[in-house]
């Protein structure tokens, strides 16, 4: 059975909410919504400044605020799992936990993945368009939390090198942006493999499957799926940086050729299938 397969078995055989039997889970995913909008305002006016600015080294004070923000998605993506919107499973996840000072990339299929990616990680660190920086709602919080602003090159690979040097992980979405609806990924863009090359880190793919197409960048974010999305989180070995030797090669060939690798991976692990006991549920 091919990976297209299994994806309509479980569409056909997942329960889909129509007419009034739609409305509360409408509802709970859209008060979702609003909790989360309404919490990043009032934590980032009440304790995340005090987390912030508690005694301590600066990096100790980012470290809680990342801690905190992780706590926070993790009741975000309780909230949906509640509601049924959204179901997450994970496999390896031990290798995202214990992981420190990497670039971690993953496919972007839906509107939730970094609040799941981030909900998984007490010490990530994301780059973030400047227009979010505008956003009232939560601008706090990623100047608390010491996200970095996606600003000119060479002061974002300094950003970069600053962040995954103290031991915080970096996500990253090659692609840019959420996957077109019916395609596997968006084409890569090269930043993630540029700043591996010349930070010297190590990348962490991981691999996000749903089942139930939702939550899309053609959709709304009120648009709230008509069935619970099962999404899978899959951890897969490192790429090492060792592998790519700028001593070989110009850093921005290296940067092409991981790139064309990093995709290859993704296309392969898409179109595969995953046994259903290799996968735990998030609770």
């Amino acid at each position: 059975m091919t990976s297209n397969q299994l994806n309509n078995l479980q569409i056909e055989t997942a329960t889909r909410l129509t007419g009034l039997a739609y409305i509360p889970r409408w509802i709970g995913g859209v008060l979702c919504y609003v909790a989360f909008g309404l919490g990043g305002l009032l934590s980032s006016i009440t304790i995340l400044p005090i987390l912030r600015f508690w005694p301590g080294q600066k990096q100790q004070r980012i470290a809680r605020v990342q801690k905190a923000v992780h706590k926070m998605f993790k009741g975000f993506v309780w909230m949906l799992t509640s509601t049924g919107v959204i179901k997450v499973t994970t496999k390896n996840i031990q290798a995202l936990t214990d992981a420190k000072g990497v670039i971690v990339i993953a496919n972007h299929p839906t509107l939730v993945d970094v609040v799941v990616l981030i909900s998984l990680m007490p010490n990530a660190g994301c780059i973030v368009k400047n227009t979010l920086w505008r956003n009232p709602f939560i601008r706090g919080v990623l100047a608390s939390a010491g996200y970095i602003p996606n600003r000119r090159a060479e002061l974002l690979l300094q950003d970069c090198q600053q962040v995954l040097d103290s031991d915080t992980n970096l996500i990253i979405f090659p692609e840019g942006t959420r996957t077109v609806a019916g395609q596997k990924t968006n084409p890569f863009a090269r930043g993630a493999a540029n700043i591996a090359i010349r930070t010297k880190k190590n990348i962490i793919p991981v691999t996000l499957r749903i089942d139930v197409a939702g939550l899309t960048k053609q959709q709304p974010w009120y648009d709230i799926p008509r069935q619970t999305m099962n999404m899978s989180v899959e951890i897969g070995a490192a790429f090492d940086h060792l592998m790519y030797d700028t001593n070989q090669s110009s850093e921005a060939k290296l940067a092409r050729v991981l790139t064309r690798d990093l995709e290859q991976y993704y296309q392969q692990q898409l179109f595969a299938l995953v046994p259903s006991n290799d996968l735990v549920k998030v609770k």
